[in-house]
Order: structure tokens, then C-alpha cells, then sequence
């Protein structure tokens, strides 16, 4: 144990604060999900998908999933981002086989159809399942929060669901700013109210996911995804000082520092493709930095796992650091790669 972290705190609580833990904590990006057949037997009584979102005795149920089999340092709420538009009144259908499918925002007149008022009411569940985890949750485990950034859930409104190139969300950011800023500023002010919300109800350290951040070029890129992260970033610190925020900008590549110096997150999510000596160096030393295994990776196993942790453990062997993926886990990972994997870290520890 560290120096200076009294025994009964919370490993992923402690590194967000600035300690640094040998080994570090760790829990996986999509965790609760299709790799596990627990989860798949709940799934399938489910007609939907945000039926699973809504029903808290479900939505409990598989978050708890895989700290029933990992010794792991964080539960993340079992949910989807795109519950926020939903929330707001858009139509949101999750087909199999073709993911999230929306009626797209084509126009400024659309957004007439958004009712920021509602959110509250519409997300009860999701907050009854928070509640219900803090209640549950192991003494040691970090319950996690989270919201999708105000950039990416405006790249489903735009496009009506997923993309290769979000081009439709891109052109509007930029033929038609004044439309995308009013959308992006409801957005915000949503995310504050669901993290604000999700706080209130139990959750330790909320996560914000920008998954879709790396697609625009560097000036759009700080007007919205740096901006809209700082304004929530802010928001939540002076409703709640202790509460931690992990962003996660994928994509952003050189722009990670400057994206930290404005927000001030507590801890920084690291996409796959970001080299972690590069990332050593270039963030600031307080900051705790989280990632960055490669899912594809964790799905092949052996020893080309073994050398990835290796090398990532040792890039931040320095920092505090939170060990994870650099995006979500693939559904064909084996069970027995994940247990590996938490085998290795664990033996790591002094």
C-alpha cells in the first residue's frame, strides 16, 4: 500500500486523488456486457435493449456480473449514453445486428421537440439503479457513473444512429454553427443535470465518454469536445468538490494535454492508439491516467497480453494509474483471458 492511503480507501478513489497503488486498480471498460453468458440469459428476457437500461432489478443485476467473477476495483452502472437523447424525447431503437437507430435532427426547428424538463422524470430508473448499487456494492469497489459528451450524443441525433465518418454531424458543425451550438449547449446542460443527478443518488466518480472526439480537426475540436467538457467539468466541481471525473476524448491524440489543462479532469481515459511513453511524459504528473490495453489484445490472450500489461505497467510505473482498456471489451473475449489478465496485475502487487 502507498504512502499516505489510510486502509479502508476505496484503491480507484485513492489513485483519482493522486496516490499511486502497486499494483493499480483496475476494471474494464464494458465489463457488464456480451462476453459474460450471465448476461446474455438476462438479455434475453428482455424485449429491449433500453428495457434492460430501465429495469433496475436487471440493470443491477448485470452490473454485479463480473465482480461476481473479477476481483475488480470499480462497478460502472449498467446503462447506454443515448439515454440522455431518449430522455429528451427522441425515438431511440437498438436493432440486432445494426446497433442504435434514431429520427434524426435535421433542421434548427427540431430542436422544439427536445424537452430538457423531462430528463429528470424519464431517467428515475436509471437513478433507482445507482441507488440500489451504492447499497450493494462491496466496501472496497468504486460504484462509477456516466454520461456520453455532448459531441457524440449529438453525432447519433444528427446522423439517426451509428457511422463510419459522421459526416452529417460534421458538416452541420460547420456549415451551421449557430444550430449545432444550441444543440450542443442543451446537451451540456443535460449531462450536468444526469452526472448531478447520478452523484446524488450514490455514484463515487462519474466517467465521461467522448467516444467520437477524434474525428474533427483541431480548431472544432476545441470548440466541441474541449469546451463542452470543461463547462461540465466545472459544474460538477462546485456541486461536488469530492466527487471525481474521468474524461475520455478518444481519438484526440496530441491534443490530450491541452484537453487536460482545460478541464482539470481527475483522471484521463487513454484511447488504444495513444503511446503510453508519450503519455507519461506529455500529462501532468498529479494527473491519474487510465488505460490503455488494447481490447483486441485482451481477446488474444497469452503472451502477447502478458508483454502489453508489462509495457503499460511500467510506462506509468511512476504516475498514478488506473489499468483498463483503451476502449470497450469485444464480445468474443474468453472469460479466462479477463481472469488472466487480473492474475497478472494482482501478482504484481508488493
Amino acid at each position: 500500500m502507498e504512502k499516505g492511503v489510510e486502509p479502508g480507501t476505496k484503491p480507484l478513489l485513492a489513485v483519482l486523488s493522486g496516490e499511486r497503488r502497486d499494483p493499480p486498480p483496475v476494471w474494464l471498460m464494458r465489463q457488464a456486457g456480451r462476453y459474460l453468458p450471465e448476461y446474455r440469459r438476462v438479455r434475453a428476457r428482455v424485449a429491449g435493449f433500453l428495457e434492460l437500461c430501465y429495469t433496475p432489478e436487471l440493470a443491477v443485476e448485470v452490473t454485479l456480473q463480473p465482480l461476481r467473477r473479477f476481483p475488480l476495483d470499480a462497478a460502472i452502472l449498467f446503462s447506454d449514453i443515448l439515454v440522455v437523447p431518449h430522455a429528451l424525447g427522441m425515438e431511440v431503437r437498438f436493432l440486432e445486428g445494426e446497433g442504435p437507430k434514431l429520427d434524426p435532427l435535421r433542421e434548427p426547428a427540431d430542436l422544439a421537440r427536445l424537452a430538457p424538463a423531462a430528463l429528470y422524470p424519464r431517467l428515475r430508473p436509471v437513478y433507482e439503479t445507482v441507488a440500489a448499487l451504492a447499497r450493494e456494492l462491496p466496501p472496497k469497489v468504486t460504484l462509477i457513473g456516466f454520461s456520453g459528451a455532448p459531441w457524440t450524443l449529438a453525432c447519433y441525433m444528427l446522423e439517426g444512429g451509428g457511422s463510419k465518418d459522421w459526416l452529417t454531424a460534421r458538416r452541420v458543425a460547420l456549415a451551421e454553427p449557430e444550430f449545432f451550438a444550441r444543440l450542443v449547449a442543451i446537451l451540456t446542460e443535460s449531462v450536468i443535470a444526469y452526472l448531478d443527478a447520478q452523484i446524488a443518488h450514490g455514484a463515487e466518480a462519474v466517467q465521461l465518454f467522448d467516444s467520437w472526439a477524434g474525428v474533427l480537426p483541431e480548431g472544432e475540436t476545441r470548440r466541441w469536445v474541449i469546451e463542452p467538457a470543461r463547462r461540465i467539468a466545472e459544474a460538477l466541481r462546485r456541486r461536488h468538490p469530492r466527487v471525481p471525473l474521468i474524461a475520455f476524448p478518444r481519438g484526440i491524440g496530441p491534443l490530450y494535454p491541452e484537453f487536460v489543462e482545460a478541464v482539470r479532469p481527475a483522471g484521463i481515459g487513454l484511447d488504444t492508439t495513444l503511446p503510453c511513453g508519450w503519455a507519461a511524459a506529455e500529462l501532468p504528473a498529479g494527473i491519474a491516467v487510465q488505460g490503455n490495453l488494447d481490447p483486441v489484445t485482451l481477446l488474444v490472450g497469452g503472451a502477447r497480453l502478458d508483454t502489453a500489461v508489462a509495457e503499460i505497467l511500467a510506462a506509468f510505473r511512476r504516475r498514478p494509474h488506473i489499468f483498463n482498456l483503451g476502449h470497450g471489451i469485444l464480445p468474443q473475449t474468453p472469460i479466462a483471458h479477463v481472469e488472466a489478465l487480473i492474475t497478472h496485475l494482482h501478482s504484481r502487487g508488493r
